[in-house]
């Protein structure tokens, strides 16, 4: 197409108003006269995809704005406003008033000037150093691109443009890098998108919100909706535990981060702080439209605030659970009306991490559901729908990651080298990282409760003995590794690591040398097969809400686009023939393939189709 318009008998002429970005840009590029408006936003952003422009985006811009505007517009996609341009052979004319009457103008004055017509291909690329210039983007690009193909193949394009002409430079590669940005792309798009709940279900009116908790979850949880300028009554049950939580909160805006490095100003943060009201009394939080409990992870503490919150309520109003594992059927049925109930599952940090997954229980209203993903979009965060099941989605996976992590502890590895390996891999903390963050008594606490209600389930205790030493983590100074007061750096424990040792023998465990890619290949596969079981049991309605749920609250590479995905790029047989192999390995109950890996490995198919 845009070689026809391009080869045109008569004039060409694009107006270009609001913005022209990808292909829409490459258009206009191709036709003989532009005409665009003040503020007009004018980019090729497929780098953000990891795609090269497709349609000669590579070859044209370089010859219509010069060689540095171009190059610096495709590698880092960013928009440019279009009187910026104004004084290159992009625009012909900037029109102040009316951009169609102008245009309809232009093309009329140009076909009575007769042709041929000017095309943007024919332009040369002119610069006074062209090869040193490319060479030094080079070399900025790969400071900030490291996993990514794409802008390192767009430099190539264009100096393949600028010496050997514009034929030779239209080169576009596929990379499964791009294929992994194009799933997430498009993945966190259908993630609101609810097969039994239509675009157009009635939403709830949400202006002021409740949160029980003035925690590390609640106060982060609170600052969301700060954020988005809505009033929170944050309650708590004691007034040390209430100013400890205001402090925190203020702390988190006033930090380096933000106020220090002008990404918020001291007003803004007064701004803030001044939509909290903080209490004591449930009767506060009568009047709230959401009231999101955020209290400790044992059943019997939810069970009394939630029915303390059915007797003050008002009518109408979302009764939300932060749970991570519980059964959101049960705590809704501490209330009169379970179909207003839902839960909403916050990540730590709460007020940086964009996963929230809206748990959806057996009574929980379409319009509960509706008016919480709306929510979720207006605070920020990315929303998974999940079904009720013991951890939901990332939390029910996670589990099946640690306990891998924990076997290969217990067979050979060390802390220090299962982290290394998969944060080479991608992973933005290793599972002895993250649990040091998240506090080692938590996992400790649900296994407590796996080995009550599973008994047949299979468990390494070696976190079990760490936790019995008291190494909670950082919160603690020491965990699977030491840390220095007023410092994050994980410092490797010999303690810890002769712990380690000693509980294999203990166990009879002959400890071996395990290879950084069984590591990964373990801890990845794990995810991907409770996964495939979450999706058997239609716990997640589609294999890309997991891919979602692990790039936006877990840390998994972005360029590989999610367990799922990942899992896909390799094949199914191969997943499958590899889980068979650990099966036959110590520990490996734990590898008996789900019936949808089995099923896709024989048939050849994905779980993203």
């Amino acid at each position: 197409m845009i070689k026809a318009v391009e080869g045109s008998a008569k004039p060409a002429v694009v107006a270009i108003h609001a913005v022209a970005m990808g292909g829409g840009l490459e258009l206009a590029l191709g036709a003989h006269y532009r005409i665009a408006a003040p503020g007009a936003q004018i980019a090729l952003p497929e780098v953000k995809l990891d795609l090269l422009p497709g349609a000669g985006g590579t070859q044209r811009l370089p010859r219509a704005v010069g060689l540095e505007t171009a190059l610096n517009m495709i590698v880092s996609g960013t928009p440019v406003p279009s009187e910026k341009l104004a004084q290159t052979a992009l625009f012909d004319e900037i029109a102040e008033a009316d951009l169609l009457a102008a245009a309809i103008c232009f093309a009329g004055q140009a076909a009575d000037r007769g042709g041929p017509y000017p095309k943007v291909r024919d332009r040369k690329i002119e610069h006074p150093n062209a090869e040193g210039f490319i060479q030094f983007a080079r070399n900025s690009v790969a400071a900030v691109a490291q996993h990514f193909p794409a802008p390192h193949e767009c430099i190539d394009a264009i100096e393949k443009g600028v010496k050997e002409g514009f034929e030779r430079g239209l080169a576009l590669v596929q990379t499964p890098e791009s294929r992994a940005l194009r799933h997430t792309f498009f993945g966190e798009r259908a993630a609101d998108k609810i097969a039994d709940v239509p675009p157009d279900t009635p939403v709830r009116k949400i202006g002021h919100i409740g949160v029980v908790g003035a925690g590390t979850m609640g106060g982060g949880i609170a600052m969301n909706f700060l954020n988005a300028g809505l009033p929170v009554v944050l309650l708590e049950t004691k007034q040390d535990a209430l100013d400890r939580g205001l402090a925190t909160i203020r702390r988190n805006y006033e930090d380096e981060a933000q106020v220090k490095k002008g990404k918020l100003t001291q007003e803004k943060v007064e701004e803030r702080m001044a939509l909290i009201h903080p209490t004591l009394s449930y009767a506060d939080l009568a009047q709230a439209d959401l009231i999101v409990e955020a209290v400790f992870e044992e059943l019997g503490v939810k069970e009394q605030v939630f029915r303390q919150l059915d007797e003050i309520a008002k009518p109408g109003a979302i009764l939300a659970s932060n749970t991570s594992t519980l059964d959101l059927n049960k705590i809704a049925s501490f209330t009169k009306l379970p179909g207003d109930v839902i839960g909403m599952h916050f990540f730590s940090p709460t007020n940086v991490m964009k996963l929230l997954e809206a748990v959806r229980g057996e009574e929980t209203a379409k319009n509960v559901l509706a008016t919480v993903i709306q929510l979720a979009k207006k605070i920020g965060k990315t929303a998974v729908v999940a079904d009720v099941c013991d951890g939901f989605i990332g939390n029910r996976m996670i589990e099946q990651y640690i306990r891998q992590a924990l076997f290969m502890l217990e067979e050979g590895a060390l802390p220090a080298q299962i982290d290394r390996a998969i944060e080479q891999f991608g992973f933005a903390m290793g599972p002895f990282r993250m649990s040091n963050l998240a506090g080692n008594d938590i996992g400790w606490a649900i296994r407590k409760r796996r080995y009550r209600e599973q008994p047949e389930l299979h468990y390494s205790r070696v976190a079990d003995r760490l936790c019995e030493m008291g190494c909670f983590g950082q919160k603690t100074g020491a965990g699977w590794y030491d840390y220095q007061p007023g410092r994050r750096d994980a410092l490797p424990s010999k303690l810890v690591d002769d712990m380690i040792v000693a509980y294999s023998k203990e166990q009879g465990a002959v400890r071996r040398r395990i290879g950084d890619e069984e590591i990964v290949e373990r801890l990845v596969l794990s995810l991907v097969n409770e996964g495939a079981k979450i999706l058997d049991e239609g716990i997640a309605a589609k294999a890309s809400d997991i891919d979602m749920v692990y790039l936006t609250g877990y840390g998994f590479p972005l360029w590989r686009g999610g367990p799922m995905l990942y899992a896909d790029t390799i094949g199914l047989y191969n997943v499958e023939r590899a889980m068979r192999k650990y099966a036959q390995q110590p520990n490996g109950a734990a590898w008996q393939p789900a019936a949808r890996v089995s099923a896709l490995a024989a048939s050849g198919g994905r779980f993203n189709a």
